[in-house]
């Protein structure tokens, strides 16, 4: 049965951050997962982690400037040195914490941009980056994005993510299928039973290391839209049954209700509903 994981950055919004790990443990959640948490002390974030029995399942390096319009810098001309900074930031907040893995954004290709350039310098770089994450024994992941969300971002499809991957044939380096972007991208919206082949097309394969779910097109609970989310978890369960894969299913979704008291917590029915099922 999938392991299921808040993402911090995304639930319980009303409340401050380290007191939505205590509201994910109350909920049942096994593990928490984020984007950046750099500003929170590592040793306050494993405190509370582990005083609620979780687990800290993924992270993402830093992006670059955020504020400024950067959405990673894997790809970017002329940032080497400072995706090589990320990269060891990252890693060492990684081990400080417990979290086995960390999401490495590619960056926003700029109109015009030579795309096959950009693409030579993140491989490049994932490489690089996949030696030092070897080092300290943590998983590197990337992650295709739609471009709805993230206009211009470099890596959409899992094709793509996955041939990058294949090529650089290493074991810490993996493919973070977010079913949302998924169904946005490789599949008219909304058609759940394009997103379900598609899990059932490339966990067997050994290259994806870590799933999130959201609701199709407005990114609220899985069970909001067109997603079939009960298919595709069923697919994970069925092919980790199989082949012995261990991984996480991050909830990485705005709640419909809002940053309002219990908020998150009244809208988890769906998962009450599969692990009850289950």
């Amino acid at each position: 049965m999938p392991r299921f994981a808040a993402n911090l950055s995304f639930l319980y919004p009303e409340l401050p951050f380290l007191d939505r790990i205590d509201a994910a443990g109350a909920d049942g959640f096994e593990g928490v997962e984020c984007l950046f948490p750099y500003d929170v002390p590592m040793v306050a974030f494993r405190a509370r982690v582990e005083g609620e029995g979780l687990r800290v399942a993924l992270i993402n390096a830093p992006p670059g400037d955020w504020a400024a319009g950067e959405r990673g810098l894997a790809s970017l001309p002329g940032r080497g040195a400072d995706f090589r900074d990320s990269i060891e930031r990252a890693l060492a907040y990684a081990t400080g914490v417990g979290s086995p893995r960390v999401h490495v954004l590619a960056g926003l290709l700029p109109e015009g941009a030579d795309r096959a350039a950009a693409l030579a310098r993140y491989e490049e770089r994932l490489r690089w980056a996949a030696e030092q994450a070897a080092a300290a024994k943590v998983e590197l992941t990337i992650e295709p994005i739609n471009p709805h969300d993230i206009p211009g971002y470099l890596l959409q499809r899992q094709d793509e993510a996955h041939a990058i991957v294949e090529r650089i044939g290493v074991s810490h380096l993996k493919v973070q299928m977010d079913l949302y972007h998924c169904a946005r991208v490789e599949g008219a919206e909304g058609d759940g039973d394009g997103v379900v082949s598609l899990v059932r097309r490339y966990l067997p394969t050994g290259r994806v290391g870590h799933f999130q779910i959201a609701g199709v097109p407005d990114r609220h609970e899985p069970d909001e839209g067109g997603l079939d989310w009960r298919g595709a978890l069923t697919a994970i369960d069925t092919i980790a049954a199989t082949t012995g894969w261990a991984g996480w299913v991050g909830c990485e979704y705005r709640p419909r209700r809002g940053a309002v008291a219990q908020g998150t917590s009244h809208g988890l029915g769906w998962l009450r509903r599969w692990n009850s099922k289950a």
